[in-house]
């Protein structure tokens, strides 16, 4: 694995929030799947891991980003922590994936991947936590992959295409679309290998010894 990626152990997020800007805006959802490789080396799901996250205090709900997502806030039955808590419990079996796979660091998978890196590294700034696992600013981001690969950038049709199942009435839920785009992550960087593309580079390296 750490081969694979110059050292780097992708893990895919998905956040839910109550908007748009990372700075103001809630973080509602988080979760993260990591992933592993069989010892063909084929991608595939290792665990899965997610919170419902209490928002901070001064933080901003955009009527349409909650509309969007279903989610309330302040529903008691969704069981939310605050945002240190929340990262501490999705970072922590990163760091230790990490280290059982001989990385350095983690990597940020995410469909639209700025998007849920920028809100996991404001939290991150704001719960003061030092030793956030993932790159500072790389990402592998699934919807330009999925547009070269399928066709398509919307996840839905992504998975549609690459034969991945899709249920939209449970989407927008974190653990779900982290799921899903882990799916399509590793169908995508397997499919490449079956075209033979991860070959090419290992007989590049060989000649090049």
């Amino acid at each position: 694995m750490a081969d694979r990626f110059r050292g780097f152990l992708p893990v895919v997020v998905d956040v839910e929030t109550a908007g748009f800007n990372p700075r103001t805006d809630a973080l509602l959802e988080v979760a993260a799947v990591t992933l592993t490789m069989d010892e063909t080396g084929y991608l595939m799901i290792d665990q899965c891991f997610d919170e419902a996250v209490d928002p901070f205090e001064g933080a901003n709900f955009e009527r349409s980003a909650l509309e969007f997502t279903g989610i309330d806030p302040f529903d008691p039955e969704r069981d939310a922590i605050p945002e240190a808590m929340a990262l501490e419990n999705i970072f922590k079996p990163i760091r230790k994936s990490i280290k059982a796979h001989g990385c350095k660091r983690a990597v940020l998978v995410g469909h639209n991947a700025a998007f849920d890196h920028s809100f996991v590294q404001a939290a991150s700034a704001r719960a003061d936590i030092k030793r956030n696992p993932f790159h500072p600013f790389s990402t592998f981001d699934t919807a330009t992959l999925a547009g070269l690969a399928y066709g398509q950038t919307v996840l839905a049709r992504a998975c549609d295409v690459a034969g991945i199942d899709f249920d939209g009435k449970k989407a927008h839920s974190a653990l779900y679309d982290t799921c899903k785009t882990a799916e399509l992550f590793c169908s995508i960087v397997n499919r490449w290998k079956d075209l033979g593309g991860w070959d090419m580079v290992l007989e590049a390296r060989h000649y090049e010894d």
